[in-house]
């Protein structure tokens, strides 16, 4: 074994025993993203279960931005936290793990947290939940009817994802992987290599499957939003299996922040000509390739930039950490629901609309944990349906 191969074992063995803080850190504030993204539905002029009687255009401009990196970005730390969480177990062991964490919850949120949404949105149409809830027992798939997993997508993917990895796993935690990791290296060592390599691979998806499976209607069966998802997953699994790879990432940040805010300026000076602030001196067409191409490379740039400066500055305990950690799983499950429930009836009130953002999150985020912390922690049934481990009776 060659020295730079002994510095890379040694620091999968590192990786192995010890807690990634910033990827911790990084997930909580990819799911605060997330609370607000989606309290910001209501106001916005996309389409969207409900909304508000009033709408702001303003939400479009930080909105459209955080759409292209948000979800990737919890990919991309699903993907390391894949890696980590085969570890050393077989793959049975994985496999029955996965299904408990992700297939329970996802069965449990379509019967049970989902259904409120749809209810919401249809409201007028029945005379109280119960007459609405039984239309969900005829299995017929939204929006034709009350049957879906709605934001629930992202554990479906993250399931097939993780059981679809498992050789990759499997080789990647071998010895026979040495070689190859150290390919990996040399592809990524450089600012570059980690900037286009990875954005331009998942731009050839794009190309070769988008005229195939085109996502007009946001369907998220569909399987160019898969794949695009995916190499995100993949990416992460791929960057955190070798410490040499993940440290040069780190080295790489101010390199990677210039780009990720170089690919602002055709980002948002093509999403300008569609809000009609001026014109480009193009086809249309052409305006949209240019808008969807460079969204695709800021997805990837700001998503390794995030990553990039979480592992410089946040990579470090706190003893709140642990704790927050184990709630954000509930807290993704439930978040959508309540901030349709609450929204509902906020959204009936004589408010401005920034009253109406900010006291739809706010309650949100009190509701959520409030019920994680009285009906789900202390509760090992609960927990299994919301995809947590079993509580132990000495902690």
């Amino acid at each position: 074994m060659n020295q730079s191969q002994a510095i890379t074992e040694q620091g999968l063995m590192e990786q192995g025993t010890g807690r990634r803080y910033d990827l911790d850190w990084l997930r909580t504030i990819a799911i605060f993203i997330l609370l607000f993204f989606h309290t910001g539905m209501w106001f916005n002029p996309w389409e969207w279960h409900v909304k508000n009687n009033e709408l702001s255009e303003s939400f479009r401009y930080w909105m459209i931005w955080s759409h292209f990196w948000r979800m990737p970005l919890l990919l991309f730390i699903s993907g390391a936290g894949t890696y980590m969480a085969f570890g050393k177990r077989s793959v049975k062991a994985f496999a029955g793990e996965r299904f408990k964490r992700l297939f329970v919850p996802v069965v449990f949120g379509m019967f049970v947290v989902v259904p409120p949404q749809i209810y919401f949105e249809h409201i007028k149409e029945y005379t109280g939940y119960w007459d609405f809830y039984k239309t969900v027992f005829n299995f017929v798939p939204y929006p034709e009817g009350s049957f879906s997993w709605h934001h629930l997508w992202f554990v479906v993917y993250l399931l097939l994802y993780s059981l679809a990895a498992i050789p990759l796993l499997r080789f990647l935690r071998s010895e026979k992987a040495g070689q190859f990791k150290d390919k990996l290296f040399n592809w990524f060592s450089t600012p570059a290599g980690i900037l286009l390599i990875p954005a331009v691979f998942i731009f050839i998806t794009q190309v070769i499957l988008r005229p195939y499976f085109p996502d007009e209607e946001h369907n998220l069966t569909d399987l160019g939003f898969m794949v695009f998802y995916g190499c995100f997953f993949l990416f992460g699994i791929l960057m955190y299996s070798n410490q040499k790879i993940w440290s040069a990432i780190g080295a790489s940040r101010i390199y990677l922040l210039v780009a990720a805010l170089l690919i602002l300026i055709p980002f948002y000076g093509t999403y300008f000509h569609f809000r009609e602030f001026y014109q480009l001196p193009w086809e249309e067409r052409t305006v949209e390739i240019i808008f969807d191409v460079t969204g695709i490379f800021l997805s990837w740039f700001t998503v390794i930039t995030v990553i990039a400066f979480g592992q410089h500055y946040l990579n470090r305990p706190h003893p709140w950490l642990a704790k927050i950690n184990e709630g954000l799983y509930p807290f993704y499950i439930l978040h959508q629901t309540v901030i349709i429930w609450i929204g509902y009836y906020i959204c009936q009130l004589e408010w401005s609309i920034s009253a109406k953002f900010w006291s739809i999150s706010f309650l949100t985020l009190i509701s959520c944990v409030g019920f994680y912390l009285l009906f789900i922690r202390p509760f090992n049934f609960m927990r299994f349906l919301f995809g947590m481990k079993w509580r132990s009776p000495k902690s």
